[in-house]
């Protein structure tokens, strides 16, 4: 993992370790909270920092805060090298990455020169909104959503492979049946309107103008109903698999007081002598080194 500790590390380390990467103490859960406070305020400074109106009125208020979250992620991030066992494998990894774009544009800001400033300025408030992304580090559905994408990702290959072959042959097809005159002047054009169709968006900027053009718009429309339902299916099965199986594990957790198992999937305490299931399960922090 990105974010392990070595275990020789001082008591000092360890305890900024647990408070930064985890949340089982109150500190990590305070530091969270402040934390996800930090990254919904700064996303909003940039988002109202993009109005044009609002921006004139409190530009220096906008460059103040920005420099703030600047610098208070800038720490985040630092703190984070110093405490994980490996920095360079943290700093390559999503949330390091994320973590980097986070303070890297506001640091660019100072150095880009010339007329091309206006735009790469435009560029990287764009990209300070990539902080969002840091939210999925503090929650716990987030990391099930996860592994039921990775679960599931070849069945969502192959339905992707199965629908760029439908509307590459859809495309064609009207293509050939409506051309130029109506609007599909070239198969490109054509595959992006039978994408728009099949996902059931409809812009109206092209459309078919004859019979037979419009029975194909009419069974694409009426597929895309179908096909919208097949990747939510596959990832909620695999959500489903998953749960069943953490509570098929919990259900044969056997007491380690008094032997008893077979208890109750929502089970926390043990029916008969009453420990903790929960925590008993939970396994042994590492002595501390002195």
């Amino acid at each position: 993992m990105a974010d392990e500790i070595t275990p020789h590390a001082g008591p000092l380390r360890k305890r900024i370790h647990r408070v930064v990467f985890l949340a089982d103490t109150k500190a990590g859960r305070t530091f969270d909270l402040v934390l996800i406070v930090a990254i919904l305020a700064s996303v909003g400074v940039v988002m109202l920092d993009s109005v044009e109106s609002v921006h004139e009125h409190y530009r220096r208020t906008f460059l103040a805060a920005e420099w703030f979250f600047t610098v208070l992620f800038t720490i985040e991030y630092a703190v984070r090298l110093a405490v994980v066992r490996r920095p360079l494998h943290y700093a390559r990894s999503f949330y390091g990455v994320v973590d980097l774009l986070s303070i890297l544009p506001t640091y660019i800001s100072l150095i880009a020169p010339g007329a091309i400033v206006l735009l790469s300025v435009r560029i990287l408030r764009v990209l300070r909104v990539f902080r969002v992304l840091k939210l999925a580090n503090y929650l716990d559905e987030a990391d099930q959503l996860s592994r039921a994408l990775r679960g599931s990702r070849r069945k969502i290959s192959v339905f992707i492979f199965v629908i760029l072959t439908l509307v590459t042959v859809m495309g064609s097809m009207m293509y050939l049946i409506e051309g130029g005159e109506n609007g599909f002047d070239s198969i490109p054009r054509s595959v992006y309107w039978a994408v728009v169709t099949l996902t059931t968006v409809g812009y109206g900027d092209i459309s078919p103008a004859t019979p037979l053009g419009q029975g194909l718009a009419l069974v694409l429309m009426v597929m895309g109903y179908g096909i919208i339902a097949v990747p939510t299916g596959i990832v909620t099965a695999e959500m489903t698999r998953g749960h069943q199986a953490a509570l098929a594990a919990r259900r044969a957790e056997t007491c380690p007081t008094c032997g008893l198992d077979d208890h109750a999937p929502d089970a926390r305490f043990c029916r008969r002598c009453g420990t903790d299931l929960v925590r008993a399960a939970a396994p042994p922090e590492p002595p501390r080194v002195t």
